[in-house]
């Protein structure tokens, strides 16, 4: 009875669509991160790009089908309530990630674009070590919903032909 009904559930989830997240096809053979070789991002956007999809990773924008150019990436913590003794209770957590594609021969795949992740963090001057620990977590998964929604965005590109000119 358990196996019909396991089975039954899998029909369903087949039927609906649902597909697991992280198989995304991306449209294009190669791409180049505008990022530094050295960064933590450009790690984890071309580690789950090449898991997740068939697309290369390459080392120089000249071999690319695709440019991932950041214009910027910024976290900023900002104060969102304070406690009457006028201490902090309560961070907002941004990040500003704003990127866009191109093809590397003038033509754009994407235009500039922008993924802001917020996190609120309560805070208390009691536990500041616990606290500056949450705040490592918080920002490690914005950092990871960052990358899921740039692959997204990523996958929605519908590279045109290029266009063709008349022989005289």
């Amino acid at each position: 009875m358990k196996a019909i009904a396991a089975l039954l559930s899998l029909l369903l989830l087949a039927a609906c669509g649902f597909h697991l997240r992280g198989s995304s096809d991306l449209p294009f053979d190669t791409l180049y991160i505008g990022l530094p070789e050295s960064s933590d991002l450009r790690a984890q956007i071309a580690r789950t790009i090449e898991a997740s999809s068939k697309t290369r990773i390459v080392r120089t924008p000249q071999e690319s089908q695709a440019i991932l150019t950041v214009t910027s990436n910024t976290l900023v913590k900002n104060i969102l309530s304070l406690n009457s003794a006028g201490r902090v209770r309560e961070y907002e957590l941004v990040q500003t990630f704003s990127f866009h594609v191109d093809n590397g021969k003038g033509g754009t795949f994407l235009p500039q674009s922008d993924i802001v992740i917020r996190r609120d963090m309560s805070y208390s001057d009691d536990q500041i070590l616990s606290k500056e620990a949450e705040e490592v977590l918080l920002r490690r998964d914005m950092q990871n919903d960052l990358v899921q929604q740039l692959l997204r965005r990523l996958a929605t590109i519908h590279p045109t032909a290029p266009a063709t000119t008349a022989a005289h």
